[in-house]
């Protein structure tokens, strides 16, 4: 089915090999990053319901925001990030594995079973990463056979000369808000490092048996090998990114404070008694379920009915949900209000090129002749006008045209304006 969509908000829409893919806009703040996620899941809820009110009950659609079918077949939540060209390839690699193999212990959604490529594996063990049997290589540009932990997949949609685009395809699809927001905020901090040439500097011996030995750890201790010969638990592995995020990143920002503050209550929690997470992270949320259900139904862990608490703890369904319950319940932390993510369904992050973009849907899409990440043509009585994007935020240009989007009166109006700025008026 063709189908390729750029809404209101600015996201992305469409359909990647017969699964729908919602693309977040552009973002620069953390609580937008969060909300334009939640948003996403309920514009996929709505249309599970308009499609199910056209459909005989015994037909009816149900939307699973996971990764993984149990039978050997995974699909992927990709974090991308925009960082400076100036750092080496081989640099960027070697500081960035080690924090990518452990963040799983914060970032996993769990899931019941142990799979290979293709085929469904072992059930009954507890994993906190549903991704990590499907890896096994450590660079590559694929993303479905032979995945990477570390993609080469480099399309910044931005000027290639001053910004790369870091393609992150080993993580989970996460339910928790609090989760979400650790995800993308602890790897922009540790980019962060990156650039300053302040990463840890350590190197895990075997970083595809790392990630999976991690992921199937029933003690979650967590313990991995080094180059050198040293044993390092993954927390610990974490904590030397954060002591170094700690002394290098600007704490006097609010939301740097609050992901340095959290990330390292996260870590002190996951040393002491993993399960007292389980309000933020989703892999423990998951077995706080399971072991729940398991326990009062008598259950072997083999049995598929928990296989189908595993599932249906991702349905994006509100009221069908497992996470959502948990939420009703108030055993999941929330960092969003409801009126931020109702907000994000249609409004874009105001800080990026996405709000030139969503506006530009909402208010003149039978004047749009082509739109992409990093360009809109307009077109109108023979006449055509292309607006390029070559920064995704913090560019005077893009805060002009944003400018004149926010309060252009009429599309007569927007096309004379970007005109003018284009000539330097």
């Amino acid at each position: 089915i063709k189908s390729d969509l750029v809404l209101s908000n600015g996201a992305r829409f469409y359909n990647d090999h017969a699964h729908p893919e919602y693309s977040t806009p552009e973002c620069t703040l953390l609580e937008d990053v969060v909300a334009q996620d939640k948003a996403g899941e309920r514009i996929l809820a709505e249309c599970v319901r308009r499609r199910n009110r056209k459909i005989a009950p015994e037909r009816e659609v149900r939307l699973y925001k996971n990764n993984t079918d149990f039978v050997g077949h995974s699909y992927g939540c990709h974090d991308n990030y925009i960082m400076s060209r100036t750092v080496p390839w081989d640099r960027l690699v070697s500081d960035v594995v080690p924090f990518l193999v452990t963040r799983q212990i914060f970032t996993g959604a769990g899931k019941l079973g142990i799979e290979g490529e293709g085929s469904a594996g072992q059930p009954g063990v507890f994993q906190i990463s549903q991704r990590a049997d499907f890896f096994s290589v450590l660079v590559s540009i694929d993303t479905m056979n032979r995945r990477p932990i570390v993609n080469t997949r480099d399309e910044p949609h931005a000027d290639p000369g001053k910004y790369r685009r870091f393609h992150v395809i080993l993580g989970d699809s996460n339910m928790s808000e609090f989760a979400t927001a650790m995800k993308i905020g602890t790897m922009s901090l540790v980019l962060e490092l990156i650039e300053k040439r302040e990463a840890p500097q350590l190197e895990v011996a075997q970083p595809i048996d790392a990630t999976k030995s991690i992921s199937r750890d029933q003690s979650f201790n967590w313990i991995i090998e080094l180059k050198d010969g040293r044993k390092i638990s993954a927390v610990d592995v974490q904590r030397m990114y954060l002591a170094k995020a700690l002394k290098y990143c600007d704490r006097s920002q609010p939301e740097v404070n609050w992901l340095l503050t959290e990330w390292e209550s996260l870590l002190n929690d996951l040393d002491v008694e993993v399960m007292r997470c389980s309000d933020r992270v989703d892999w423990a949320a998951k077995k706080y379920l399971l072991n729940t259900f398991q326990e009062s139904e008598s259950l072997d862990w083999c049995d598929p009915w928990l296989q189908s608490i595993d599932l249906e703890y991702h349905n994006i369904t509100w009221e069908q949900g497992l996470h959502f319950e948990l939420v009703r319940q108030g055993r999941m932390r929330r960092l969003l209000t409801e009126d931020a993510i109702k907000n994000a369904i249609f409004g874009p992050p105001e800080t990026t090129r996405a709000f030139f973009r969503g506006r530009a849907v909402a208010r003149f899409t039978s004047q749009i002749q082509t739109i992409h990440w990093d360009e809109v043509v307009f077109g109108h009585d023979s006449t055509q006008t292309r607006v390029a994007f070559n920064h995704a935020s913090e560019d005077e240009r893009l805060y002009h045209l944003n400018a004149i989007m926010r309060s252009a009166t009429s599309y007569d109006d927007l096309i004379y304006r970007i005109h003018k700025l284009d000539q330097g008026e």
